[in-house]
Formats: C-alpha cells, structure tokens, sequence
C-alpha cells in the first residue's frame, strides 16, 4: 500500500482543524493555559462551518483573539502538543479565510452547538482499510508492539524492555500519520518514582479517510470521545476508519484507526494511565526526518541518560545486601513493601517472573501502591492482545535465555531478592539527586 501522506495543496476545512483545538482541561497545576484558548474560541466558532461571507469580519476576529491567547501563554507552553497544533492551525484558518493579523481581537461571542454528529457509515474506499489493500501485496504487514506502564516501564516497537525516568512531556510516536506524547510526573512529592498522567494522541487527517482528531486524557479523566466530541474520523467518506470505543467506563478505551492498520489501548488504573498501540513496521518507519527519530521512544527507546539499568544497578549494590533495605527511607508510601510481601503480591496476578513481575515488584517497593501491580498485569494482558508473536510475549533480563514456548529461564545467574534490593536502595538514592 502507498502510504503518501495525503496533503492536499488545498486548505483544511475549519471542522478539520478545529479538533485539535478543543482538548479537555489540564490539572489545576498546569502552567500551560492553551486549552483555555482553544475551548473560548470554540464555543464562539462551533457553529461557523456554515457562515456566509457576510460573517467572515466576526470570524477573523474571533481568530485573532485566539492567537493572542496563544502568544499570551507561549512562554508556559513549550513542548505541549496541543499548544503547537492550535499554532498551525490558526495560521491555516487565517489563510483559508483571508483574515488579516492587524485588526480588532475583541472577545468572541458564544454560538450554539449545530444540532448532530456523523457518527456512522457502513462504507468506506479500500484505501482506508489497511490490511485489505494488502491483497495486491506479496506478504502480509508485519505488525509491533509498544507499550509505556507504571513507574514508568517501557517496551519498544523492537521488544526491547527499559525502565526510565522520562519526567515531564515525551514523544512516544511521531510519525507521518499520528502523535503521541506522555506527560510523566512525581508520585509522591520529592519522589524519583514518576507515572504518566497525561496523554495526547494527533491523528493527522488522511486522504479521503479521515480528518484531523485529538485525543487527551489525563488523571481521573479517560474520555471515551476525541476532543471535539466525536468518536470516529469525521465527515469524510472513509471516517469510520477512526473509531473509539470505551471498553470500561472512566478505566479502558480503544481507539481502532483501521486506515493505518494501528490499535491503541489506554487505560487509567489508579490515578495513572497506561498506553499500549498495535501498529505495522511500515507505519512506525513512516517518517519525513529520520534523524528526529532520536526523539520517539516507541522506536528508540528512552535516552541513556534517562534509562535504569537494573543490570548494572544490581552488580554495584548487590555486595551491600539486605541491610540497605532496612535503612531509613525519604519516601513515605501509602503502603509499606518487603521484598517478600512485594513478589507475593505481584505473585497473585504475574505467576511467570518475567520483567513484568520484575517491574511489577520494583514499583510497589518505590511507591507503596498496589495499583501498580495492577498497571503491570494490564500492561502483559494487553501485550498478549496486540503482539503478533505469541513467542514473544514474555520477556526477561538480556542475561538470560529464554528457553523456548516461554518457559521461564532456566538460568539464574543472580538471586531475584538482591535485584530488588539494590533497586530500592537507589531508589531512596535517586531523591537527593534529582
């Protein structure tokens, strides 16, 4: 399948661009106020997709008020998806309706939702199926997994497993089709533990298949909508090529984007959220600059400085053994692990120990917080659902060999206890350097 990226030389519907600038609001402890911009001029736009020319006047006002709320919080929203895109958008929509810059930016007027939502339709051109326009092809796509969990833990597109650091905003996925960035923070105060608490996902609008949609979740809120309200691609002809679907009410969505042969899983479980994506090896390569690679997680995994290496944390701490873990913590988890009450609660739902037990394990020593072992059994359920070799589901440290049918690895050339030992002695280490 050709998988040009569908721009046209003409200029993006206002309903195409609009999605990006609608996004649910951020906690209070955000600085970036973009989404407060984006949601006055949408409530004052929403309806202007049926204007008549005699109305533009008011529409490029509306428009330049907007973009001086984005310049007011350009400062506070540097690396914000969300903020970018509604940047872009408005230089569109400034173009399309040949508003100038210089003019009155007095505050927009408040219109009336229009009535409707085109929510379905039963068909869609061959192009925005993704595996069926591989009937022409030679061989079946060949699809990978990604996954970003707990404390936080990440499994690349290539099966390689890293826990990180990562804190603040990160790009999972930066394609030519779709966005995705995380945005990771303290579990406790003055904690090195972080979790994901939000996330932003940018479909980019596709040929006749869909347009442009946003999704935004964030703690104590996983919408089962994108953005702009909608729950599939659009007014195109291919839009039910998008869809999203809620899977559990406030605790797991799925967002099947059929004309990229891509399945995205999120979920919260406890405060924090989970992300996993099904997507083919043609699609994740699909890149304009591959020198920005470097940046996509999913592909490259975390930067060295920011990765964990259990390996080596073990080998320098393994010497000081158990009495480091009776030293006095920083942390002041809501519930205090041993290692021993650790792998038997992790033991309850992870019966293989493997480097989701692993991590499963390392997060309730550091956090205290038994949602993380639910985060970790998710994160496997999901892996067992979206990779597309059962082989491979199971992964363990690069020491070890994994013997076939995933068996566990005969093999155990350090003790699991001193492992998690260490970890939790540099964890209370990592405070007083961070």
């Amino acid at each position: 399948m050709g998988m040009g990226r569908g721009a046209g030389s003409t200029a993006l519907g206002l309903f195409q661009i609009l999605p990006v600038f609608l996004c649910i609001f951020p906690p209070v402890t955000s600085p970036c106020k973009i989404l407060k911009c984006n949601s006055e001029f949408w409530a004052a736009t929403s309806g202007s997709h049926h204007l008549g020319a005699e109305e533009t006047p008011e529409f490029c006002t509306a428009l330049r008020a907007y973009a001086h709320c984005t310049r007011r919080t350009a400062r506070t929203c540097r690396g914000d998806l969300a903020y970018h895109s509604a940047v872009h958008g408005i230089d569109d929509l400034m173009v399309q309706h040949n508003c100038s810059k210089d003019g009155p930016t007095s505050q927009p007027r408040l219109r009336t939702l229009p009535p409707g939502d085109s929510q379905e339709r039963s068909d869609s051109p061959e192009i925005c199926h993704y595996e069926k326009s591989f009937h022409k092809h030679s061989a079946a796509p060949n699809y990978t997994h990604c996954g970003l969990f707990g404390d936080p833990h990440l499994r690349t597109f290539t099966d390689t497993f890293q826990t990180c650091k990562v804190q603040g905003a990160w790009p999972l996925i930066d394609n030519n089709y779709l966005n995705v960035q995380v945005t990771n923070t303290p579990v406790l105060p003055g904690s090195s533990a972080t979790a994901t608490s939000k996330l932003t996902i940018i479909f980019k609008s596709f040929q006749e298949c869909v347009e442009q949609k946003v999704y935004q979740a964030e703690m104590d809120e996983l919408p089962a909508a994108f953005a702009d309200g909608s729950k599939n691609g659009g007014d195109k002809h291919g839009a039910n090529s998008l869809k999203i679907t809620e899977k559990v009410s406030g605790q797991h969505i799925e967002i099947q984007a059929k004309y990229i042969g891509t399945t995205i899983v999120v979920r919260q479980v406890g405060r924090y959220l989970t992300f996993a994506v099904r997507m083919p090896e043609e699609v994740v390569n699909a890149v304009e600059d591959r020198d920005s690679q470097g940046l996509y997680l999913c592909l490259r995994g975390c930067p060295l400085n920011q990765q964990i290496d259990f390996q080596t944390f073990r080998l320098a701490q393994a010497a000081e053994g158990r009495a480091r873990r009776k030293g006095p913590s920083l942390l002041a988890p809501p519930e205090a692990f041993t290692y021993e009450s650790a792998t038997a609660k992790c033991r309850e739902k992870l019966p293989v120990e493997d480097l989701y037990f692993q991590s499963c394990v390392f997060d309730l020593l550091t956090t205290g917080d038994v949602n993380f072992m639910l985060a970790a059994y998710y994160a496997f359920e999901d892996v067992k659902m979206l990779h597309s070799n059962k082989d491979k589901l199971h992964l363990y440290e690069r020491t070890r060999a994994l013997a076939p049918g995933n068996a566990a690895p005969s093999e155990h050339p350090w003790a699991l206890p001193a492992l998690w030992v260490a970890l939790l002695s540099l964890s209370q280490c990592w405070l007083g350097l961070l």
